[in-house]
């Protein structure tokens, strides 16, 4: 499996980002523009904890099982990567989820005499940071469940003598 890269992720939020803006100003030329759910950083913010709960909980997991604690709960190697897989899917959805975001506030900071329209760059901005914390924590589970000879920068295996 292959670990997420920021540039890629940034790549991708600045794409999105770019296609949202002109997006919105081309709906605002021949219309209203749709609005921003006050729901949206809220829902980023339940992801980025549920990440973050989880990196936890397998951390202290594999610390405990590395130790040989008595008792330790250890972790199966099928469930960390579906963690992994998990945390990965979210963090590219919501760089594009984000940027789209993103874009949509850039667009709108130019019309903030509007109460309706700062509202929504406040939803926008507020949504671009819980996707950023989104990110940052399925990077963190992504480190976490990294295996030891992951760290090597030999590309031995640590089997072989």
């Amino acid at each position: 499996m292959k670990q997420l890269r920021v540039k890629v992720l940034a790549g991708i939020f600045v794409v999105a980002g770019v296609l949202s803006w002109g997006g919105a100003q081309l709906w605002n030329a021949i219309g209203t523009l749709p609005s921003v759910p006050l729901a949206a950083p809220i829902v980023l913010g339940a992801i980025a904890a549920v990440l973050a709960a989880t990196a936890l909980s397998l951390r202290s997991r594999l610390k405990a099982q590395r130790e040989r604690r008595p008792g330790a709960k250890g972790v199966e190697p099928l469930m960390a990567a579906r963690a992994v897989v998990f945390g990965q899917a979210s963090a590219l959805v919501t760089a594009a989820v984000s940027g789209m975001y993103g874009g949509t506030g850039v667009f709108l900071l130019g019309s903030l005499d509007v109460p309706a329209r700062r509202d929504q760059a406040i939803y926008a901005g507020f949504a671009v940071l819980a996707g950023i914390a989104v990110i940052a924590a399925a990077l963190y589970l992504e480190r976490v469940c990294r295996l030891p000879e992951d760290d090597d920068p030999s590309g031995a295996s640590p089997t072989t003598a």
